[in-house]
């Protein structure tokens, strides 16, 4: 049975790789995968039906938690952005020095991932890159600069980053717990590349143009905006919004309800707020920024991915893989610490999300209780060694689609400069904390 299992699962992961080569959805990939697992362990196994019937719904209760609060929390950002609330983020970036541009475009990537979330960052400032760079190439740096600072910014928040936001449901970290660990390395993991990168655009201008691809600049934006928003409405919902995202780890701490309680009471209370600001409007100009809208836009694929995947390696922790993985690697390799930073750095090459999944079951609560400092490791390692490569983040591969960044040319230049940007993160978790038990 742990042959099948292990064949099926290798194989619907080299289908999810290759989702573009086969022209099959890796979600459709996913969701057979998780499935097929757990049926082939029904079939193999001499166990009671009641008893697969508990874990299974136990695991699921656990996914459900997960993908309730992505839903709600896209819902939330979109709603700001149909609102043209990142409008306020354009505004305030007026410098033409292309240095001092860097460390803003760095620092805003940086912590507005961590209330927003990585991926819905990169698509902003992207965006936002188009209208102030104009110089293909000085572009491309700064592209792979908010790839790198949209996940260094994730690894630290509870809300930045769907692997921490993983970890935290489950109970493996804390929002202050992690915040307070992981701000200064994932700040080093910007801080290095933004120093490295300086040489290479201090002489590019920022206002020239190369004829570059700007004609792809706001199709997709106008579209999402059909008709002007008042800045008044605009200004409202940016900063509700905002602070609906920001207070769910208030929220679990105070009320110690799930972080999906949390997102849901602001979710709503952000629905009730856009009804009563376009109340009385025709249904014409209304529809197009209401929430039962923006549902529709939301991204469901990407969420019955999260499904599959976590289906997936739930079962195989149930069965005991995981667990064996898990000793092998306390054998073969046995610092904590440099299990992460291995499970990191393949990050870049399979998806994160499976990844820290399979930490979890590895590892239990039991022998690594809740902010041990394992927990911190891996939540920075799985959120920021994605960014070694283009394809190896949810924001690397909404970037490289935006601005159509070319595998190699990221791989020759920006690779190098985003590993040492990680492995300076690490070393300085390692020098503040120590060991991973």
């Amino acid at each position: 049975m742990e042959l099948a299992l292990i064949l099926v699962f290798v194989i619907g992961y080299v289908a999810i790789a290759f989702e573009h080569p086969l022209d099959i959805n890796k979600s459709a990939s996913a969701l057979v995968t998780g499935v097929l697992c757990w049926t082939i362990y029904v079939l193999a196994s001499h166990v009671e039906p009641k008893i697969f019937e508990g874990q299974l719904m136990h695991h699921f209760a656990e996914i459900a938690s997960i993908l309730f609060f992505l839903l709600s929390a896209m819902t939330i950002v979109e709603l700001i952005d149909a609102h043209r609330g990142f409008q306020l983020v354009t505004e305030k970036i007026t410098t033409t020095n292309l240095v001092s541009l860097l460390w803003i475009v760095g620092f805003i990537t940086f912590f507005l991932s961590a209330a927003l979330d990585n991926l819905t960052t990169t698509i902003v400032m992207v965006s936002i890159l188009r209208k102030l760079v104009k110089q293909r190439e000085a572009r491309l740096y700064f592209v792979s600069l908010v790839v790198i600072a949209a996940n260094a910014g994730g690894a630290w928040s509870p809300i930045g980053d769907v692997t921490t936001t993983m970890l935290w449901i489950g109970g493996q970290i804390t929002s202050a717990n992690i915040i307070q660990k992981l701000f200064i390395p994932s700040l080093v993991c910007l801080v290095i590349p933004i120093l490295l990168m300086t040489p290479f655009v201090r002489k590019m201008p920022v206002g020239s143009t190369s004829g570059s691809d700007d004609h792809l600049s706001d199709e997709a934006h106008a579209h999402s905006h059909p008709y002007q928003v008042s800045a008044g409405r605009r200004n409202l919902i940016f900063f509700v919004g905002l602070l609906a995202l920001l207070m769910v780890p208030v929220f679990k701490t105070v009320t110690h309800l799930p972080p999906m309680m949390g997102i849901l009471l602001n979710l709503g209370i952000l629905w009730i707020v856009t009804e009563l600001i376009h109340r009385g409007e025709e249904k014409t100009v209304r529809d197009p920024v209401s929430v039962v809208n923006i549902i529709r836009r939301i991204d469901v694929p990407s969420v019955l991915f999260f499904l599959g995947i976590l289906l997936a390696v739930s079962c195989l922790g149930v069965v005991g893989i995981l667990g064996n993985l898990a000793g092998y690697l306390d054998k073969t390799v046995g610092d904590l610490n440099l299990i992460a930073i291995v499970l990191g750095l393949l990050s870049a090459v399979i998806d994160n999300v499976p990844l820290v999944a399979a930490a979890m079951e590895m590892y239990s609560l039991e022998a690594h209780p809740a902010d041990s400092n394992i927990w911190e490791m891996v939540a920075y390692c799985a959120g920021t060694g994605g960014s070694c490569l283009i394809i190896g983040s949810a924001a690397g591969v909404a970037a490289m689609g935006m601005e159509h960044i070319d595998f190699m040319w990221y791989a020759r230049r920006i690779a190098w400069i985003a590993l040492l940007g990680y492995l300076a993160g690490a070393v300085t978790f390692i020098l503040l904390f120590g060991s991973g038990h």
